[in-house]
């Protein structure tokens, strides 16, 4: 096969209904593109047949197809991280395992890579998601919160299309959480979106319940903002000059109108002194945070097979 203009990148767990089909969507895709194309499949340690599954599709399609298959399920984003690093095209694209955007769409997101020069665009469902109502919510806290804490566009989706030139930065990356959204914005603001179907999901329950969108959340905060000791150094600061307020308020009866301070005096006190370690212990947390980020070496993913 000639080198591929475009690789798509596929982070596979328990989807071994859904790999054929999604496989022929995305080479119907490129056939009518008529343009060279290599499909990646990350097998993020799944429990079903979902590797064998793809041994059979690489047997059947060797020139289209590589496998990769991770030592232990490590998520999504680290996955697709992974297939990013093997990726050979000009252009990467990165989609679901499960249907719910359909491989068609593929052609939409190549023909406004073609008629634009961003490094990323991102296909946005149009209307709302077909996912459950618990997800739809974590998605749009996720949403909402990195466009306030981060002052971000909001707005992103498992279904992107990356410049080889940003591919070959973000794969540079070492962190052992890995939020692929979060570190394109790292590298560039020139993003594109463009409208794209979204479809029930036809095979099996999504792998995100409620408690790992909680996990991501806190991750994100935890990982890529530094909201946390933000709210500890204002919240000491604030708690400081209630204090002092009411400090000045209690001396101020006492010495004028011979108030009894009693215990209050001593609550004040604590209060006052607790919320000056408490901004102390932020200022630390500052530190700590950054020498954390430098110091952090784990690696975000370990391959156990890769079949090229």
């Amino acid at each position: 096969m000639n080198q591929p203009e475009y690789s798509v990148v596929v982070p596979v767990f328990n989807s071994q209904e859904s790999l054929l089909e999604l496989f022929e969507g995305i080479a119907a895709a490129f056939g009518e593109l008529n343009t060279e194309f290599e499909t990646i499949f990350v097998d993020d340690r799944s429990t079903d047949n979902s590797w064998e599954v793809l041994k059979n599709l690489k047997q059947e399609h060797p020139q289209h197809i590589k496998i990769i298959r991770l030592s232990r399920n490590y998520g999504q984003h680290n996955a697709t991280l992974c297939g990013l690093m093997f990726a050979k095209g000009e252009a990467i694209i990165t989609i679901d395992d499960d249907l719910q955007t359909p491989p068609h769409e593929i052609i939409t997101l190549v023909r406004s890579f073609e008629e634009s020069s961003c490094d990323v665009i991102y296909g946005i469902p149009y209307g709302k998601k077909a996912h459950h109502f618990y997800r739809n919510l974590g998605s749009s806290v996720i949403k909402k919160s990195s466009r306030n804490l981060r002052n971000t566009p909001g707005e992103g989706s498992s279904f992107r299309l990356l410049r080889r030139s940003i591919t070959d930065k973000i794969v540079q990356h070492s962190l052992f959480f890995v939020f692929i959204d979060e570190i394109l914005l790292w590298y560039t603001d020139d993003i594109r979106f463009v409208e794209v179907a979204h479809v029930p999901r036809k095979y099996r329950r999504s792998g995100y319940s409620f408690g790992k969108l909680w996990h991501l959340l806190t991750n994100l905060v935890v990982f890529y903002t530094d909201a946390p000791l933000k709210i500890m150094v204002y919240g000491g600061l604030f708690a400081s000059f209630v204090s002092f307020i009411l400090g000045i308020i209690y001396i101020v009866k006492k010495l004028f109108f011979n108030v009894p301070l009693g215990y209050t005096s001593l609550i004040v006190a604590i209060l006052f002194s607790t919320s000056i370690i408490l901004f102390s212990l932020g200022i630390i947390g500052e530190y700590l945070s950054r020498i954390y980020k430098v110091q952090n070496r784990k690696p975000p993913f370990s391959i156990d097979t890769v079949i090229e």
